[in-house]
């Protein structure tokens, strides 16, 4: 084998608008190809996003969650597998099944091109199929973000049973592919994670050995993400970045922090996102006195996405918890000021209070808009913040350095496979002559 890999990249929803999966996947195969590899990304509904160099290997399934029929009912001519049907079967019963019914398609995909790969890369998928790939003999290399452990019981927490029963049995069965995956993460001989926060959450909630993982953080395009100087600062503009109102975005306590922003100055906040059906966020904004000053965006284009940054006096990052955090260092590499909160791995991401941001700690709405006053206010620290924030992220964090440091991954995952599969053929072999001298 030469120093060029053959890769598959795999991830069960890659939709570049919405979550960072898209984003990771976009720009991780970008820089793969970059260096001279061979990717190819399979992928189930919604698709990515990649540049004419990555094929594209689609994995289609239902598409149960399409945006525009959610909890989509298929005609029967629509079923083509059992796995169809299971995936069909797992919605009704109020559960998740893309990354079960995903990693089962894609075993199937890649063993029909067994001898095309190197090794195998899935992106948070770990379902039963991904163990199913290492047990047919695939090198694999698996990144896992953050647990969504952390989403579970920050979800549940917001819909206590003493409050709404029916929702907590909602959700409790909708995060119920959460037990496969820590599961089959226990049981992968490599895992990459973004952030120390990380690697030690994955740990305690998941039970995954710390010695297993590695850290690679993620990067972002400074090309693209950056200071327009022909854009103007919009006064009084507050942004955020959120793929949907879950609890672990933080975007209710925002809400509260900007409604206490507005009692002493103007003050707008722009979502890229939108809210879910049958979301609370409307009547909050409502209650909150809100209406008119709240803009959701969603499916921004990439040129518009750094305008938005680049029009806002500040940006915030509200979340209760992040295991790393794209949409903070796209704002900083785009010099605009950030606030954010002390959750999960954001410290880590940002640096100490004050050097490159401001942070506050998570779900606290008083000290979230004392930390945007103070931004809207001083124009001499918006403009420290922004310098040192982009310096901050031209340092750390580019998807080229994050490209090169998960390739050396994939080598010690291929190099660990041959060494196993040594390991084995002479245990074979002495066997064999032992039986033959009996």
């Amino acid at each position: 084998m030469g120093d060029s890999l053959r890769i598959a990249l795999l991830v069960y929803r890659g939709n570049p608008h919405s979550g960072g999966q898209g984003v990771y996947t976009h720009h991780l195969s970008r820089q793969l190809a970059a260096l001279g590899h061979h990717v190819e990304v399979f992928s189930g509904q919604p698709y990515p996003d990649l540049v004419p160099e990555v094929p594209l290997v689609k994995v289609p399934s239902l598409d149960l969650y399409r945006a525009e029929d959610p909890f989509h009912i298929p005609h029967l001519r629509e079923f083509r597998s059992a796995i169809d049907v299971l995936e069909f079967a797992i919605m009704c019963t109020a559960g998740f099944p893309e990354p079960r019914t995903f990693s089962r398609r894609v075993r199937r995909v890649l063993n029909a091109r067994r001898d095309d790969f190197d090794v195998v890369h899935d992106n948070q998928c770990l379902g039963n199929g991904i163990l199913g790939l290492l047990h047919d003999g695939f090198p694999i290399v698996e990144t896992l973000h953050h647990p969504i452990t952390v989403d579970r019981r920050l979800e549940l927490a917001q819909n206590p049973w003493t409050k709404r029963p029916i929702r907590q049995i909602t959700l409790r069965r909708w995060f119920g592919f959460l037990r496969m995956q820590c599961r089959v993460a226990r049981q992968m001989p490599r895992i990459v994670t973004v952030s120390e926060s990380s690697r030690r959450d994955i740990t305690r909630d998941m039970g995954v050995p710390y010695e297993r993982m590695s850290i690679v953080p993620v990067g972002v395009d400074t090309d693209h993400f950056r200071p327009l100087p022909h854009v103007d600062r919009v006064p009084g503009r507050i942004m955020t970045t959120a793929s949907a109102d879950v609890a672990l975005k933080g975007l209710l306590p925002l809400l509260e922090a900007v409604a206490k922003v507005r009692t002493e100055r103007h003050a707008e906040l722009v979502v890229v996102g939108k809210p879910r059906d049958g979301s609370s966020i409307p009547s909050v904004i409502d209650r909150l006195g809100l209406e008119g000053h709240v803009r959701f965006v969603s499916g921004v284009a990439p040129d518009r996405m750094v305008e938005l940054y680049n029009e806002a006096e500040v940006a915030v990052v509200p979340s209760l918890y992040e295991g790393f955090s794209l949409p903070a260092i796209e704002a900083m590499a785009c010099g605009t000021p950030l606030v954010a909160t002390t959750g999960g791995a954001l410290p880590e991401v940002v640096g100490p209070d004050g050097r490159n941001a401001l942070t506050v700690p998570p779900g606290d709405p008083s000290a979230l808009a004392g930390a945007i006053g103070r931004v809207l206010d001083e124009p001499a620290l918006r403009e420290r913040l922004g310098t040192a924030g982009r310096a901050h992220v031209l340092d750390r964090f580019t998807w080229a350095e994050m490209a090169r440091q998960t390739v050396e991954q994939y080598r010690l995952a291929i190099d660990e496979q041959s060494r196993g599969n040594s390991c084995r053929n002479s245990t074979a072999i002495s066997s064999k002559s032992a039986e033959g001298q009996r």
